[in-house]
């Protein structure tokens, strides 16, 4: 990754490792999941899992950039570390092959230590969460990515923040995400952080583009208890734009940078987060299907749409 200053480059890749990543290439990253592990060990499986029906363990999270355009008050990584676009972006082809080789290396630690037959198929990835940090959108070719991973036989989740609205058009991925983290546009700019006053704007065209496409589609909530977590008809007015087949609302947990920029208590409770989830399901006459306490997060989806098991395996 190309940094203007040598000292400043060694003290990210530094602050990289003890957070846990992997570079994948000059530009992409790989750190592996908390469940991953305790997948690997016979200790549960994350949330998506029970939504999904995804294989913890043969899950894989990256992002072909860590550089994001916003600075999010709940997001757990450093946002407030200055990370330089590369002068030459790397090919799909290689991001994937190095980001499996560095995934493997990840976890190479748990062949003694957890269930050996389940460390020898986290080996072998069966989805990928292009989620990791930064805004993938902002790689030019990740429409490209998201085909090498298929290729593979991966399937993939692209979960975007929605200010890249033209890369919309492009995506195919098994589902593609959108973070939907504030009700109007003075929250969004409280609670964002945006680089640009246009974002909003940019934000409603994405959801609108996300109603066209044909594959699955899910919006996602993380609810600030005092920031952003009130007024579901208005965000039932956004979500409705989308019309998306899913709808994640999960609370912020005070984990990572996050802890220095907001207080504990603005975690909201599972209860707290079940109550919201209630209210804008009626908003948008869709209905709770699931609730995964340990995590606080709720799945809504439209009446009729509650086959989703299995989807990923």
């Amino acid at each position: 990754m190309e940094k203007t200053d040598k000292s400043s480059d060694l003290d990210f890749n530094l602050l990289l490792k003890k957070q846990g990543y992997l570079l994948a290439g000059t530009h992409s990253a790989v750190k592996t999941c908390l469940w991953v592990g305790r997948s690997i060990k016979g200790e549960g499986d994350c949330y998506k899992s029970k939504f999904y029906g995804i294989q913890s363990h043969q899950c894989m999270q990256m992002s072909p950039t860590l550089i994001c355009n916003q600075k999010c008050l709940h997001c757990w990584r450093p946002t407030e570390t200055k990370i330089e676009y590369p002068k030459k972006w790397d090919s799909p082809l290689d991001i994937v092959e190095k980001s499996i080789a560095s995934h493997r290396k990840l976890i190479s630690g748990y062949g003694g230590s957890g269930k050996r037959n389940l460390w020898v198929e986290a080996n072998t990835p069966k989805h990928v969460a292009i989620s990791l940090a930064g805004e993938p959108t902002i790689y030019p070719y990740l429409p490209q990515l998201v085909e090498e991973f298929k290729q593979r036989k991966i399937t993939t989740f692209v979960v975007t923040n929605g200010t890249n609205p033209d890369m919309i058009d492009e995506l195919n991925p098994t589902q593609l995400y959108m973070s939907l983290d504030a009700p109007d546009v003075s929250t969004y700019h409280k609670v964002c952080s945006p680089c640009s006053n246009g974002f909003w704007d940019k934000i409603n065209e994405s959801l609108a583009k996300m109603k066209k496409k044909k594959g699955r589609k899910a919006i996602r909530l993380t609810l600030i208890k005092n920031l952003n977590m009130f007024n579901p008809s208005l965000y039932a007015k956004l979500i409705s734009q989308a019309d998306p087949d899913y709808v994640e609302v999960k609370a912020y947990m005070h984990l990572g940078f996050s802890r220095k920029r907001l207080p504990r208590e603005s975690m909201p409770s599972n209860e707290e987060i079940l109550n919201f989830s209630k209210e804008l399901a009626n908003q948008l006459d869709y209905i709770v299907i699931d609730n995964v306490e340990t995590s606080r997060v709720v799945l809504l989806a439209k009446n009729g749409n509650t086959q989703i098991n299995n989807f990923f395996i």
